[in-house]
This record gives structure tokens, sequence and C-alpha cells, in this order.
């Protein structure tokens, strides 16, 4: 297995478990994360504030270099960037960027979800991934691996979160660079949903000897986050956020808010079930 991974930080729950997973795995870890005019830029804020956190407190984390002593409690440091992509929204046409229609609310099973789709996003994200993770294989001498929250709860609304998408796209990539067999690809999610990476989470923050609640209040999954940075509960993002939590049995540690302002997490809770209740 590599001793190198990057991870495509988006700030949301699930690329954070797999940060957490990808601290377990690998000796080091770059994340970045991607600023591409998206509303829902707290997001961003979230990813900081969680590097901050996991980088002012120790881990038990394995190393390579110490396999004959197994575990030991080490600072466990992210190298983190965030990448600005000025100028991108203005030519992009989705919901989810500055100067798109509203964000609209619901499940994913509706067709109008459909405008949440950024064009080409992920293949836009995975370029300058693959082109970060070769960098570090190539400076290192050794191999690099991309740390992808792909799971088999995607939607089909994004079909560049499908295994095929990602395929193809790595074929370009092989074809297009020199020495491009040094860079791998972790997914450790393929095989579960949303449910089964929050669950992983649970695992991952009692071996690493981090905080649940204070790991997830630093995420955010709403695609209407209010001015203040709370979440919203009706979009289809949310609702499936807090899906995971209810099957956890666990209380979602981030603030909702509505028109009204901010809520209980029971408030958002009883709409999610009631919201599933209609595509049981």
């Amino acid at each position: 297995m590599a001793k190198h991974v990057v991870v495509s930080l988006s700030g949301g729950m699930d690329s954070s478990t797999l940060l957490l997973r990808a601290l377990k795995e690998y000796d080091t870890v770059t994340g970045i994360s991607f600023d591409y005019g998206q509303k829902h830029r707290v997001e961003l804020e979230r990813a900081q504030q969680l590097i901050d956190y996991i980088n002012s407190n120790p881990m038990r984390v394995f190393h390579h270099d110490h396999a004959e002593n197994g575990f030991e409690e080490v600072y466990s440091k992210v190298n983190y960037r965030q990448i600005k992509l000025d100028g991108l929204s203005d030519l992009l046409d989705s919901a989810l960027v500055e100067g798109g229609e509203d964000v609209p609310e619901g499940h994913y099973e509706n067709e109008n979800m459909k405008e949440t789709v950024v064009p080409n996003r992920n293949k836009i994200f995975a370029s300058i991934t693959q082109a970060v993770a070769l960098s570090i294989a190539n400076r290192t001498g050794e191999t690099c691996d991309i740390a992808l929250g792909i799971h088999a709860g995607d939607h089909a609304v994004y079909p560049d979160c499908r295994q095929e998408f990602r395929d193809a796209d790595d074929k370009a990539f092989r074809e297009g660079n020199w020495d491009a067999e040094r860079v791998g690809y972790f997914t450790p999610y393929l095989d579960t949903d949303k449910f089964g990476i929050l669950q992983d989470g649970e695992k991952l923050v009692a071996e690493l000897n981090i905080d649940f609640n204070e790991v997830y209040k630093r995420t955010n999954t709403s695609y209407k986050p209010y001015p203040s940075g709370n979440s919203d509960y009706k979009s289809a993002s949310s609702v499936e956020r807090i899906e995971a939590f209810i099957a956890l049995g666990r209380k979602d540690p981030v603030q909702y808010e509505d028109e009204t302002g901010v809520v209980d997490y029971e408030v958002a809770r009883k709409h999610v079930e009631s919201v599933l209740a209609a595509y049981l």
C-alpha cells in the first residue's frame, strides 16, 4: 500500500470521514478543497475548521516506519490547500453556483434535482487532484494514492460520481502522463452508502482518539446554508445527511435553521422522516 495519499476534501460528511480513514491508513495526507463559486461556501470554512482541529489533536496513528511498534500517539498533520478557481462560476450553469437558479428542495429522486449538477465538476477536480498526486509521487520516488469518497448511495443524477466515469477518467490520465502508474486510488466506500460512511466515522473517531461531535459539527452537507452558516434541512443533501444520523441513532451536531430562525434538531428530524415516508 502507498505511504502517501491526496484527499479531495469538500467539507461534507463523506469526504471528512474519508479524511479520517486516510489518516488511519497512510503516513502522509494531503487535503485539497476547491473554491469554484459554490453558494454553499461554508463548506470551505468547515473544511478548514476540521483541518485545524485534526492538526491540533494527538491521534493514535499507525506508521509504516514503526510497524514493529504498532500504534503510537502522534500529532498527525494534514498538508492542506484550498484551490481557487476564480471566475469559473460565471461560466457554469448550475443551481449550486453563485448567480444560478434557486437550489431545489425535496428528495434526490425528484426530477428537478438535475438542477444541482455542476457541469463536469468532478472532471475538473480530478485533473487537479491527479496532478498533485503524481507530483508527490515524482518528488518522493514513491507511489501516491488518490482517496475518493464515491459510494454506492451516489444518485443517478450525478453521473460523474459513478465508477464508469472514474474508469474512463483514469484511462485519460494514464494516457496523458509519464509515470502515471505511480498513482493509485483508495475508494473504501464503493460498496456502502451514507449511513455506512457515518458508521465508519463513528468507529474511526474512537480509534483515532478524537471526538465525534467535534468532527461532524465541522462539516457541511447543506446546499442551501443560511447566511449565519447554519444548515437548512429541506434540500436533498440535508435530507440524506439527516437520514444517516437517524439510522445511526445519533443527533446531528450541526445547527439547523429555517425561515423562522434556528430550529431544534428534532424539527429537522421529523421533517426528514416525513419526506422519507413519501418514498417508501
